[in-house]
């Protein structure tokens, strides 16, 4: 019940860079929902909710509406780190960080339904958190979110992390749709991004462009 397509495409939220002009956090939070709202229509599987300096009420009422707009489609809300933000506001379950609490002890709080995923660097992680839903591993590519000198991971670590995985692993980390491709020839369940989703026409053209190059890779 709590496995995930595959392939699997994830959005990963950052108002910030979707904004970058707002003048508040009202102004960035209503342009992010706008967004999200495309977004929700998309071919999309899994939204992430990675607004980590939201103080919990704004971030559960965030959630909340998100969760309310998605109505009977398929994709799923998961909030980053606040597993009991997640709770709250009636989300699909919560995306820890590699340094996050135990997996069981984030389970033993939310519905049996609940996806628990997790953040991973090392070989080591994967098999220390082999009870998670779902695997991020990256930085996979250069020129992602962390910036241009954050160091990467590449191709060959992916694969290895994958062998060792028994557990759906999800690339992440400049993704663009060939590099997409690549890292679900390597073994990848899928991939997230979070900028690459704001390139021009919006996260549904860039949702299908995603999608079709993963399909081929498995095809």
């Amino acid at each position: 019940m709590n496995r995930l397509p595959a392939p699997c495409l994830c959005l990963v939220t950052d108002r910030r860079q979707l904004a970058p002009d707002a003048r508040t956090t009202a102004d960035e939070i209503t342009a992010l929902e706008r967004w999200l709202d495309e977004a929700l229509s998309a071919p999309i599987d899994l939204i992430q909710i990675r607004e980590r300096d939201l103080e919990a009420r704004g971030l559960c009422a965030l959630v909340r509406r998100l969760v309310a707009r998605r109505g009977g489609r398929a994709v799923r809300i998961v909030v980053n780190d606040r597993a009991d933000v997640a709770l709250a506001a009636s989300a699909d379950g919560v995306h820890l960080r590699a340094d996050g609490p135990p997996i069981a002890a984030v389970r033993a709080i939310g519905p049996a339904s609940w996806l628990v995923g997790r953040s991973v660097h090392t070989i080591d992680e994967v098999r220390e958190h082999a009870a998670a839903d779902y695997l991020f591993f990256g930085t996979v590519f250069p020129g992602g979110s962390k910036g241009a000198g954050a160091p990467t991971q590449g191709l060959d670590a992916l694969a290895g992390v994958v062998a060792a995985s028994r557990t759906p692993v999800i690339a992440i980390g400049g993704m663009t749709p060939d590099r997409a491709r690549e890292a679900v020839a390597y073994g990848a369940a899928g991939i997230a991004a979070i900028g690459a989703f704001l390139a021009p026409g919006g996260p549904g053209r860039v949702a299908a462009e995603f999608m079709g190059a993963m399909r081929k890779a498995r095809s």
